[in-house]
């Protein structure tokens, strides 16, 4: 089998595959697509691997090329009770009002762990429910999990891992929750099992909300670290259909690196300490709220026209700036900044940076911070800003440098930290 592919063909695949599956694959990622689509084609039965392109991009993809390119374009990486800030969150703020509001009339919870993976998150949920909800067998509790790559669905549903599904994640929940396996794995027990419904859906796809496969009137969603996958126009549809999905009141969790408030807008934004939840509340859209402390400050959307500019990972500042966004037949973005109160830095080259990283265009953020820096304005919250644009770039040695360079500038600030093992743990 050849075992090098033209760029040409790259781009092509590139093209084609975030058309059919939303996966997004720029320049930088093109030897990643090269490798998966080398395995792949041997799954098709192609010695040439600029053939089974030809082959492929020739036609719409029926299910089970799908399934096949998915098994090998996406990455499983995770573990039980991942994130543990977003899982105190849940159990300490979101889920005891829902189960208040529910203790006095239908007893019912409907979550959604969309791009589930190997199972751990949704069986992740499953024990914390049964945590806080002592008559669990008295309520109608659903726990749906989907993902496109059906090997990592198959997984999921036999519930057995190994110990490194495991790492960071409390011992008592492995012996109370598991059973240790003859080969040495360990498998969930039936009681947390059945709550969990596994079922193939591409995100990509408009089939959901839907009756027919239950993704309907959700309370939560959990959507970690899966749209970052996606093209910027292709998330943008995601979130929408996810917003749909969820009941009035519901909730959306994703990860922490992808909580960009420009995506959001149709949610209600609601700080919690160190992380950022999304909920739906057609009576207060447009508005970010704390309902945690009110001492620390936000910055409420005013119109469709106005973006909030919150930094996810800066401590916030004094000075608001409120940042209008306007589009020009280019389809680059024209940016004015409200009577700005600091020379910390240049403001249109920050701004414009920040705008173009929340858009998806990290490549064009990253040169717009160089030039930044050209000037001598190497700001903490600038680094940082550098740091998350190369991350999503997947240049993960650069991401990590200049992400230390922000905890040197500034070694107080937890969010510096919180970005760095993120870095560190992708």
């Amino acid at each position: 089998m050849a075992n090098s592919v033209s760029d040409t063909s790259l781009s092509h695949l590139s093209e084609f595959v975030t058309v059919q599956m939303g996966l997004h694959f720029p320049r930088e990622r093109w030897r990643d697509l090269e490798r998966g689509i080398g395995y792949a084609a041997r799954e098709f039965d192609f010695k040439d691997v600029e053939s089974c392109i030809q082959w492929l991009v020739s036609s719409p993809l029926t299910k089970n090329q799908i399934e096949i390119l998915a098994s090998r374009l996406t990455v499983g990486e995770t573990y039980f009770f991942r994130e543990k800030k977003g899982f105190e969150i849940l159990e300490e703020h979101i889920l005891p009002e829902l189960i208040h509001s529910r203790r006095g009339s239908e007893k019912h919870l409907r979550i959604w762990s969309a791009g589930c993976c190997t199972g751990e998150e949704p069986y992740s949920i499953a024990i914390l429910l049964s945590k806080v909800i002592p008559d669990l067998e008295g309520w109608n509790i659903t726990i749906l999990a989907t993902d496109i790559n059906p090997r990592f669905l198959q997984k999921a549903f036999e519930g057995a891992y190994r110990q490194w599904s495991f790492r960071d994640t409390p011992l008592w929940i492995k012996e109370r929750y598991f059973k240790k396996t003859r080969d040495g794995r360990f498998e969930i027990i039936p009681e947390m099992k059945k709550i969990v419904m596994f079922s193939y859906l591409n995100l990509a796809e408009d089939t959901y909300p839907s009756l027919m496969n239950n993704t309907n009137a959700m309370d939560i969603i959990f959507c970690r670290n899966v749209l970052m996958y996606f093209a910027p126009d292709r998330v943008k549809k995601v979130i929408q259909n996810l917003y749909r999905s969820l009941v009035d009141g519901g909730w959306l969790i994703v990860s922490p690196i992808e909580t960009l408030h420009v995506l959001y807008s149709q949610f209600v934004t609601v700080n919690f300490p160190d992380a950022i939840r999304y909920k739906k509340d057609s009576t207060k859209s447009q508005k970010v709220e704390d309902v945690i402390s009110k001492g620390i400050p936000f910055y409420p959307l005013r119109d469709k026209t106005k973006v909030a500019f919150q930094p996810t990972f800066d401590i916030v500042q004094e000075q608001q700036l409120q940042v209008t966004l306007s589009q020009e037949s280019r389809g680059y973005l024209h940016l004015e900044v409200e009577e700005p109160k600091t020379t910390e830095l240049p403001l249109d080259l920050y701004i414009e940076a920040l705008a173009l990283y929340e858009r998806g265009r990290y490549g064009e953020a990253t040169e717009k911070l160089i030039e930044l820096f050209s000037h001598n304005q190497e700001t903490p919250r600038a680094t940082a800003l550098l740091a998350r644009a190369y991350a999503n770039q997947g240049k993960l040695s650069k991401a990590r440098e200049w992400c230390e360079k922000a905890i040197v500038a500034d070694k107080l600030n937890p969010g510096f930290y919180y970005l760095c093992a993120t870095i560190l743990q992708e």
